[in-house]
């Protein structure tokens, strides 16, 4: 959760296409990360 409200402020304040796009893949990380605790949980 914490990673995700990081990566959120960093999407906020980039004004860059690329920090843009690496923002959204960082997200689809993070979501995948969640996704494997809770297989392991």
């Amino acid at each position: 959760q914490e990673m995700f409200r990081e990566i959120n402020t960093i999407g906020s304040k980039a004004n860059d296409v690329e920090i843009s796009h690496a923002v959204i893949e960082m997200k689809l990380a993070v979501e995948k990360i969640r996704e494997n605790v809770q297989n392991v949980e």
